[in-house]
Parts: structure tokens; sequence; C-alpha cells
């Protein structure tokens, strides 16, 4: 059969699938899978080869029988293999003198001078249920080179399981175009064939084939010259009219871009999987984000609950203080005090009288804040404690979508876990570790016994939080005092009775306020360091996120790019007419 002449205008085409190739196995490169990388090159390598028929089936389906008949050279050109163990892939194309090479220990090519090759190129692959266990394998990493499949049954049992399930295979994965032998027809009655015939076709339409195309042959008719029986006849008309009649350079493109999609269609699917993890990824960050910033207003609640609770004390205690400080600046009292000391020692002087007020303003203070401030900070404590428990919680809940053994997307789903566990291992690490709750502006790390610490990092909130606002507390109501005590010395009290009250006044009041800002802000400020020390712990899995964003956003512009491509050639090649 000489070359037909092909249609100038596909040439163009042609250029443009070359490009869609390049830049489609550049994109499996990108995404680090070498098995799609390496199928995509070896397509594109074949662009230019003959129109592909691939020959698959089950052992004893009569399939290089089939190849022998189809290309009618008299003699054997595939091996008929009575063992089943062969494990050779035959390709046999055009070739100006006959010769065999052997490509690698499980491909040979086969190159004669038949006509019909010029335009197609046949491999006969192993069957699909040997025992062989990578015949199977063997078959499908051709499948997805191939331009047509012809899928061979024995026509006398055309339904085994083994042989459907490497049908969905080629239709499911890959889309490519089959149509269907029922070889050794001979051995079959016409009644029974007639059944097979149509049960095939009745399995391929189940399987999405809308117009499935069956050929009952004869491998052994047609080698013996009995060409009508032999059901050859309709299967060669079929190939003419449709594949080696001046349309196998176009089916051939067509099926090229058909594979193109096919692969893009696979990452896409990954990319959706990768899409769907990554927006769990990140509601699960905002869920640890939230639960952290509730659970620290509700300390701040607690703080500011018990700071009121103080100042309540406060200005109790102080009150009362300063009732009877007013007192004991009447003209009489001071003067019987002054005098009195002077001349028995039973009478306590100003000064003396000043120290027992001041002191028993120490001690009531004192007394009264130090149940509430441990009560209180166990409470803040607490809720810290919460805090740390809710985002363990939340760790061990993380939702996985995105599989480690998946396809295309594997090791993303390896460096997700790695982050994850980046993650559990730092935050262990930090709630175990006492100086991680340590901050230095509260209490210096000198003022902890180091039993303190004895169960952990966590452990040590309360005695730290206790301890820093004890030492808040009254480092600033001492100071109150020892400036009352100022104030009011000398013997000229009475004369300037009403500045020191409101000196009296005014220092107290200096007080509340300190007493209020510095514990609510000391307490605030390290109930926010913690949390955002806790929320470090997550920088592993931050980087893995943003990477994550940025690598799926460049992958979309990049699949986009390859998608219009694809639609701009088929839109040139038109719709596959087999």
């Amino acid at each position: 059969m000489s070359q037909n002449i092909i249609d100038r205008s596909l040439i163009a085409v042609q250029s443009d699938i070359d490009q869609l190739f390049f830049d489609l196995h550049t994109l499996t490169v990108d995404i680090h899978n070498d098995d799609l990388a390496a199928t995509v090159l070896d397509i594109r390598g074949k662009l230019n080869e003959p129109f592909l028929f691939v020959i698959v089936g089950e052992v004893k389906a009569g399939k290089s029988s089939f190849v022998n008949a189809l290309l009618d050279t008299g003699r054997d050109i595939c091996k008929v293999a009575p063992d089943p163990c062969t494990d050779i892939i035959q390709q046999i194309t055009y070739g100006e003198k006959e010769e065999i090479i052997d490509v690698n220990p499980h491909l040979k090519k086969i190159k004669i001078p038949v006509p019909i090759l010029e335009q197609i190129s046949i491999v006969d692959t192993p069957g699909t249920n040997t025992i062989i266990d990578h015949h199977q394998e063997i078959t499908e990493r051709f499948v997805p080179h191939s331009d047509l499949i012809v899928f061979v049954f024995d026509s006398k049992n055309p339904y085994r399981q083994s042989a459907w399930d490497f049908f969905s295979y080629i239709a499911d994965e890959w889309k490519k175009k089959v149509i269907f032998i029922l070889q050794q027809k001979d051995l079959c009655k016409p009644d029974d064939l007639l059944v097979n015939i149509n049960g095939v076709k009745k399995y391929a339409k189940e399987k999405g084939i809308a117009d499935p195309r069956v050929f009952a042959v004869s491998a052994l008719q047609e080698q013996e010259g009995q060409k009508e029986e032999s059901g050859f006849a309709p299967l060669k008309e079929y190939i003419i009219n449709n594949i080696t009649g001046g349309n196998a350079f176009k089916l051939k493109m067509q099926s090229n871009v058909s594979t193109a999609d096919k692969v893009l269609g696979k990452i896409n699917d990954g990319m959706a999987v990768r899409t769907k993890q990554l927006n769990a990824d990140l509601q699960f960050r905002q869920s640890i984000t939230s639960d952290m910033n509730l659970q620290e207003q509700k300390s701040y609640q607690r703080v500011e609950k018990m700071v009121k609770s103080l100042l309540e004390d406060y200005d109790r205690i102080t009150g009362r203080v300063r009732a009877e400080f007013i007192e004991g600046l009447g003209f009489y009292t001071l003067t019987k005090r002054s005098i009195g000391s002077v001349f028995s020692s039973k009478e306590k002087s100003v000064k003396e009288w000043l120290a027992v007020l001041t002191k028993k303003l120490d001690k009531d203070l004192r007394t009264n804040f130090q149940e509430k401030l441990e009560d209180g900070m166990t409470d803040i404590s607490d809720s810290i404690k919460t805090m740390v428990k809710l985002v363990d919680d939340k760790m061990a809940t993380s939702k996985t979508i995105l599989d480690k053994n998946h396809e295309i997307f594997g090791d993303i789903a390896d460096k997700r876990q790695d982050a994850i566990k980046a993650i559990q291992a730092n935050y262990m690490q930090f709630i175990d570790n006492t100086e991680n709750f340590i901050d230095e502006e509260i209490t210096p790390k000198a003022n902890y016994v180091p039993d303190v610490a004895a169960g952990g990092g966590i452990a040590i909130v309360g005695t730290i939080l206790a301890l820093s606002a004890q030492t808040a507390v009254f480092d600033i109501t001492g100071g109150v005092i020892a400036s009352l005590g100022i104030l009011v010395a000398g013997a000229t009290l009475v004369f300037r009775k009403r500045k020191v009250i409101a000196a009296f006044d005014e220092e107290i009041k200096k007080g509340r306020g300190q007493l209020e800002i510095v514990l609510e802000d000391q307490v605030k400020s390290y109930t926010h360091k913690i949390k955002e020390r806790l929320d470090q712990q997550f920088d592993p899995f931050d980087i893995y996120i943003e990477q994550e964003q940025k690598s799926l956003t460049t992958l979309k512009g990049k699949t986009d790019t390859i998608a219009s491509e694809i639609l701009t050639v088929q839109e040139k090649l038109g719709e596959p007419s087999i």
C-alpha cells in the first residue's frame, strides 16, 4: 500500500502538538512525577511515528495469530508462543529490509517491508492474565502510546473478568479508542458466536463505549486462504476506510492530544485533592488561631475580674485606714501624742502612731490580697492550660485528605506529614520546658526554685503568675505606704491637715491606678506572650501552607495554559472519526 498524500494544513497542527507535549513534560518535571514525565517524553519522541495498533488480550486468545493473519505475508511474523511465560512485546514496523532488533529484555522490534506498515505500526503484547506478575505492567506501560487498542478475545468465552478489568483500565485510565476482535471464530458455533458478539457489545456499552465495533475473525481460516469465511475482509475494510486511507496521520494526532488531555486530567485531579487538603489545613490553622484568641480573651476577662476584686479590697482597706488617719489628725489628738510621748512611754508619738497605722495597712492589704491573688492566678493559669489542651486536641484531629500513596502528589503528602510531625515534636518539647513559660520582664528566673518546675513547663504557670502578681501588688502598696509615712512626718500636721489629707488621697489614688494598670497589663502581657509562643510552634506548618499556596497558584497557571493549548488543537483537528 503506498503512502497517501497528507493534508498540509495538519503539518502546522503537528508543531502545536509538539509544543503541547513540551509544555506538558515541563509540568510533569515541575511536579516531580518521574513516571508521568517519562511517559510524556516517550510519547513526544514518537509523535512522528506511524499510527500505533496495540494488540491486547488474555493468553491463548490468539493475539499473535491474529497479527500474522492481518499482515498477510504468507508466513508467521509474530511468534505464536505455546509458553504463557513469554514476556516479550513485539513491535512490528515498516523497514526496507527485514531485521529484528532487541531493544531491551522485554521489547523486540521487527522491521519488515509490508505496505500496510508504512502507515501503521503493530504491537503484540503479552497476555493480561499470565502467571508472570509483570506482564500486565509491561502492557500497561505501552497503552499510553497507542493510537488504537485492538482487544482480542477468545470467541468462545469473551467474558473473563481479568480481561474486562484490563479493558476498564484502558477505557477509564487513558480513554483510548478500542475495537474488539473475537478470534478463533471457527471454533465457535454460529449461534453461540452471535450471542457472544452481542454480549461483548453489551459489556462495552455498559463500560461507556457508545458504538462498540466488534469483528469476529479466524486467523487460521485467513491464513489457509478461506478469505470469505475468515471475517478479516470487514475488518480490513474498516481499517482502510477509517485509518490507512489517508486518515492515520490525523487520527494519530487526535490520539496524542487525547493522551495529553488525560495526563493533564490526572494532574488536575491531583491538584483538586491538594487544594482540598490545603483548604482543610487553612481551616485547621484558622481554627487553632481562633481557639487561642478566644481562650486569650477568656483569660483577659478573668484578669479583669480578679483586678476588680482586688481594687474593691484596696478601696475598702484604704478607706478604713483613711478614716482612722483623718481622726488621728485632729488638733487634740496630735497635741496629746506630741506632748504625751515626751512625758510618758505609754503614749505613742506621732511617728510611732504612723508606723503602726502603715503597718496595719500593709498587713491588711497583704492578708486580703494573698488569698485572692492565689485564687485568681489559679483560675487564669487554668485558662492558659486549657489553651494548651485545645491546641493539642486540634492537632490530634487534623484531617488528612492527600494520601502519601497518591499517584501524582505523594511527595507533597510526605512534606505535609513532616510538617505535622514537626509541630507535634516542637509542641511537646515546648510545653515540657519550664524556660518557655518564664518571662524575665515579670519575674527574673533567679526567683524560681528548680523544684517548682518539676511538673514541666505548663505546671509552673500558676506559680509564675502568683509570684509575679504578688511582687507587683506588694511593690506598689509598699510604695504607697512608704509615701504616706513621708507625707505625715513631723509635728506640724495639724496646721496643714487639709493638704496632708489631700496628699494622702492622692497617694492612695496613685497606688490604686498603678495597681490596676501594672497588674492587669502584666498578667495580660504574660498570657499574650504564652499564646504567641504556642503559635510559633506552628511555624513549620505555616511555611508548608505558604509554599502550597504559591505552588498551587503557579501550577494552576501552567495547567490552564496547557488546557488552552489542548482545546485549540482539538478545535483544529475536529472530532475523531473512529
